[in-house]
């Protein structure tokens, strides 16, 4: 019985062991991008993810939690305009804050996350037109501390965000576009 538990040990800790190690082969930085065509000029869509308060129009996150609780701060649209969230286990808690907006064109964003992990990134839109339609891009990057990397074996996050971006974007899309 003795014996069991030693080797039981023994490949728990082997199997520890090659996670951690394969976790430090993972990129130190994350990066999740998605991008879509808009039939609506940047002019249209570039109001709706430049004032936090119109996001609940569009964005996937908001819909998560009935009950989660918003604070706005700052300006009311553009450069220093202030959103926190604390919600249950879907949303989390965290703030951000517009550092650059570029209207029509880009708008950049300070992206902290206090739970269910810390987590500190830039989400970043940028609106280019295409002929009679805007290309939007939804990107977030930032640094991978070594807990992002361990959870990286286990959950793809690219595959996991950036479905929400997708999301995101879709309603953009949807309030937009001219039908």
């Amino acid at each position: 019985m003795l014996k069991a538990i030693a080797v039981i040990a023994i490949v728990l800790a082997v199997g520890i062991a090659a996670v951690l190690v394969f976790a430090l082969t993972k990129p130190d930085t994350l990066r999740v991008e998605r991008a879509l065509a808009v039939k609506a000029p940047a002019t249209a869509i570039y109001p709706l993810v430049a004032d936090f308060h119109r996001w609940t129009a569009w964005s996937p996150y908001e819909t998560r939690d009935p009950a989660m609780k918003r604070t706005f701060g700052g300006t009311a649209a553009g450069k220093g305009a202030t959103y926190a969230w604390d919600g249950n286990n879907n949303v989390g808690a965290g703030h951000m804050e517009i550092l650059e907006a570029n209207g029509p064109s880009k708008l950049r964003i300070k992206l902290d996350f206090e739970r269910p992990f810390e987590g500190h990134n830039t989400a970043e839109f940028t609106f280019v037109p295409q002929g009679d339609a805007t290309l939007v891009t939804w990107a977030m990057y930032g640094p991978a501390p070594f807990l992002s990397k361990v959870m990286q074996v286990f959950i793809n996050m690219d595959g996991m965000i950036g479905k929400d971006f997708e999301a995101g974007l879709a309603g953009l899309k949807k309030l937009t576009e001219k039908q």
